[in-house]
């Protein structure tokens, strides 16, 4: 791609929160990056010189950028750190100020710890990550500590150390943050046990921990174990709580693809959100040149048969504005209220965001084809016999009875035609009577072109 045509991209980027994304000539993603705003964050890398050395080789070798737009800062936070888990962009690791990024490990030994880690040991550990926000990984692990007693101590747990009595319980164990597992008053299989659940936790699956709380409660509450069933009660709520608002991180919605369209006369723009354990792990939007006044539902199912090829997506669930036909081995959603609907909405934002911006660069690029298409849009839209290009939009005022004037403003090929704006003073209305200041001025007005020969406008705006 030329520097005009990156140019052109940077311009019609949004002034709205969102995730941007870079890509070289080989379509190898180099960097994912949040924004407050992403046109502002966006041109910083383009319009000043970079200081640091890295960051201009990255600068040189982006040919494309691309964008999804979200409702807060907090949901670009978190769909940066889903996409950087999904794709582990190079500079990713290279720009963070000469640091690597903090990780989660869960220590590959007898009765793992779980502590966070700028280190990377290849020792058989399991490391979640990187995560581009401290307090991110805090919070992760201040939730996960929460849930599940685990051990803080460095000590070789051994089953030959632990039977020879060598530990003794600590100050967490009287907290009631550790079960004690140094002096062996926490099997191994019990331990495993929260390991699992928090391998899931970390990997955005939260159903399984939450579906073993609720068993748990159940049957402590069945056995009059009221203050127990409380404790995990409360366990319950922090985890449902916790992201619960986020469109981006939504442990209440699996694995599953969101498709939407927009579309004018010419073009159709179908986005794809694609989710992994109720994260968005991948967003494509995808044009589509209609030829013979194609049908949304046509064209949406056509998208959606080729994205899910493209992506090689598995997903047995999708959601969709309105029915479409896939077949019986995909379940077709339409979602109506909260967050299913909220994914849909946030795609169908993304789809009409990407086709402004491609109308933007159309009309820097080839103004004639945007005006051609604002035309046609224009006459489908408003049911008209031919395309408006010659447009005139009237209106009157006065100041409190007195005094009344009106204004022709004129539009010539979807551009202001201001050698043809007019103003008129009114001379045969007295007193506030907009109706009749209208009539004459119109009548003033196309009198005056009709004797002149002078051609009538397509749309006339009052």
């Amino acid at each position: 791609m030329t520097k005009m045509a990156l140019d052109i991209q940077i311009k019609t980027l949004p002034s709205l929160p969102g995730v941007y994304q870079y890509f070289d000539k080989n379509r190898t993603i180099l960097y994912v990056g949040k924004a407050k705003n992403l046109k502002k964050r966006v041109s910083s890398y383009f319009t000043k010189t970079q200081e640091n050395g890295k960051t201009r080789v990255l600068v040189k070798k982006i040919t494309t950028i691309k964008h999804i737009v979200v409702d807060t800062e907090t949901d670009a936070l978190l769909l940066e750190n889903n996409l950087i888990k999904k794709h582990q962009p190079r500079y990713n690791v290279l720009l963070k100020d000469d640091k690597s990024y903090p990780w989660i490990c869960i220590k590959n030994e007898r009765f793992p710890r779980v502590f966070q880690t700028r280190r990377l040991i290849k020792d058989g550990s399991e490391y979640f990550g990187p995560y581009t926000s401290v307090k991110t990984v805090y919070t992760l692990l201040e939730l996960i500590r929460g849930l599940y007693p685990l051990r803080t101590c460095n000590y070789d747990l051994s089953q030959e150390k632990i039977v020879a009595g060598k530990y003794k319980v600590c100050l967490e164990y009287h907290l009631g943050n550790c079960k004690g597992a140094c002096e062996g008053l926490e099997t191994v299989e019990e331990y495993n046990h929260s390991i699992k659940a928090i391998r899931e936790i970390l990997k955005g699956n939260f159903k399984d921990s939450l579906n073993a709380f609720k068993d748990q409660m159940q049957t402590l509450a069945q056995e009059m174990y009221f203050e127990e069933a409380q404790k995990i009660k409360e366990k319950i709520e922090i985890l449902e709580n916790y992201q619960s608002k986020s469109t981006i991180v939504n442990p209440k919605i699996s694995n599953v693809d969101v498709f939407s369209i927009v579309s004018d006369e010419s073009y159709a723009y179908v986005n794809f959100l694609q989710l992994s354990y109720g994260s968005i792990i991948r967003s494509h939007t995808l044009e589509i040149k209609k030829k013979l006044q194609e049908a949304d539902k046509d064209l949406l199912e056509l998208a959606i048969t080729e994205i899910r090829q493209r992506f090689n997506s598995k997903s047995k669930e999708i959601y969709v504005q309105f029915s479409v036909d896939l077949g019986k081995e995909v379940k077709v959603t339409i979602p109506k209220l909260g967050d299913k609907k909220h994914i849909l909405d946030l795609s169908l934002r993304n789809a009409k965001y990407y086709r402004l911006e491609q109308l933007k660069q159309v009309k820097i690029t080839d103004p004639d084809r945007h005006v051609n298409r604002i035309m046609a849009q224009m006459k489908a839209d408003l049911r008209l016999s031919e395309e408006p290009r010659h447009i005139e939009c009237f209106d009157n005022s006065n100041i409190q009875g007195t005094n009344p004037v009106a204004a022709c403003v004129v539009f010539k090929n979807g551009k202001p035609s201001k050698k043809d704006y007019r103003h008129f003073n009114i001379k045969t209305v007295d007193g506030p009577d907009d109706f009749a200041s209208m009539t004459e001025v119109v009548y003033r007005r196309y009198k005056r072109l009709l004797e002149e020969n002078k051609a009538l406008p397509q749309l006339i705006i009052i």
